[in-house]
């Protein structure tokens, strides 16, 4: 798996918020929902995102938006748009008509009208410490051109969202996960854009391969000599190569990813310290501890409970328990 996979396989929808919102002009609503990845695309008519502090993005029909969920913002047909209502995580369709059970169709807020606005959004809860180092590197707004995709036409999500069948929330889930990745993609290979140093890397023979090599075997006693015979250059050649595309050296790579790593067993499973310090590359707890304090400015343990006050019970690898941290509408009128 190339670590950009194994990253998005941390950012997973589970009972996704996936609805359509219908507006009548003019329009704006305040999201605060707190969900951490939200994704919107218009269906019809154009808008504006506008997040706290960030200059507005605008968002044409069929175009995805990633929005990242530390910031509140507004979305609008106009950034001077003054909000009429704000959707909390308490609350996401806020005096919705037409929500589920009502007389509109299923997760559709607002009253179905030819010509209005219509907003599909859906939310994502975020896992894992392989998902932030992503996450982390998005810009506050990213809007990728609408075109062709793996997950079909906005026309056939929106008509998927809008009736009840079984086994519809798995689908819809999964319908978010590939949204996601189709714009993920687009942003990767717009040459443009401001994609982590390391995403670019991958790319580039040498370097691309040293880093596959790292995050497949990351438990590796890795040294540069080592990576360096693995991918067939000099040492001196790859030091270079890999501190001028990735931005630091090939061993302070590596520290971070085996943080990162450790950060998510420690999130995700009950295994101790010790053990998961063996999982990835450290010879025992106190050495990962070490190391731990040094990037992430806590130990393993502390970390662990300031994690659980605010978690689900960690689980092992494999048999998560599905969570949902933002609940359709429709569950709390």
């Amino acid at each position: 798996m190339d670590a950009v996979s194994q990253m998005l396989g941390e950012v997973r929808s589970r009972g996704a918020v996936f609805r359509q919102t219908i507006m009548e002009p003019p329009w704006a609503l305040r999201m605060a929902t707190g969900a951490p990845l939200t994704l919107a695309v218009m269906l019809r008519g154009r808008a504006w995102i506008v997040p706290d502090g960030h200059e507005p993005v605008p968002v044409g029909v069929g175009d995805i938006a990633v929005v990242r969920g530390d910031v509140p913002y507004t979305v609008a047909d106009d950034p001077a748009s003054t909000p009429s209502a704000v959707v909390t995580r308490a609350d996401y369709c806020p005096g919705a008509e037409g929500a589920e059970g009502a007389s509109g169709p299923a997760r559709t807020c607002g009253t179905p009208e030819d010509g209005a606005p219509v907003l599909l959004s859906g939310a994502f809860e975020r896992r894992g410490e392989l998902s932030e180092r992503l996450v982390r590197s998005l810009p506050p707004v990213l809007v990728v051109p609408g075109g062709d995709s793996p997950y079909g036409s906005v026309e056939s999500v929106a008509a998927e969202i809008t009736r009840e069948r079984p086994g519809q929330q798995l689908v819809l889930d999964r319908l978010l996960d590939l949204m996601l990745v189709s714009a993920l993609r687009g942003w990767f290979d717009d040459p443009g854009a401001d994609v982590p140093a390391w995403c670019r890397a991958l790319d580039e023979p040498v370097v691309g391969a040293a880093l596959r090599s790292l995050h497949a075997a990351p438990a590796r006693p890795w040294t540069v000599a080592d990576l360096a015979a693995e991918v067939g250059v000099s040492r001196a050649a790859l030091a270079r190569r890999f501190t001028a595309l990735v931005g630091e050296p090939p061993m302070a790579y590596l520290a971070g990813w085996r943080i990162a790593l450790a950060a998510d067993l420690l999130r995700r499973t009950d295994h101790t310290v010790g053990t998961i310090a063996r999982k990835v590359g450290y010879a025992n707890a106190f050495a990962l501890s070490v190391a731990f304090k040094r990037l992430r400015g806590t130990r393993p343990s502390d970390y662990r409970a300031s994690r659980a006050r605010f978690e689900d019970p960690p689980t092992e690898p494999g048999s998560e328990t599905p969570r949902s941290r933002v609940r359709p509408a429709s569950n709390r009128r």
